[in-house]
């Protein structure tokens, strides 16, 4: 039997706003949505729990690129006296 999660059920497994999981499904990057009545939306758990693995795979082989950290001495506000 598939299990299948709403909304706030995947916010407490997912630490990302609606806005950013909504982009990243239309890029292909994270599991869709569908639909179980006209205003029931849920996600397949199954295939959240296999993209928070790939994702810790990626992470761990690192394959994503860290952002670097700011330049604080070029800050216009409380700049940085080094």
């Amino acid at each position: 039997m598939r299990r299948t999660i709403r909304r706030a059920q995947l916010r407490e497994i997912i630490p990302l706003s609606d806005t950013t999981i909504y982009e990243m499904e239309q890029r292909g990057e994270f599991p869709k949505r569908f639909y179980l009545t006209s205003r029931c939306v849920v996600w397949d758990l199954a295939e959240v729990e296999a993209w928070i693995d790939e994702r810790r795979r990626a992470s761990e082989a690192a394959v994503f690129q860290k952002t670097p950290s700011p330049d604080v001495r070029k800050r216009k506000k409380r700049p940085v006296r080094i």
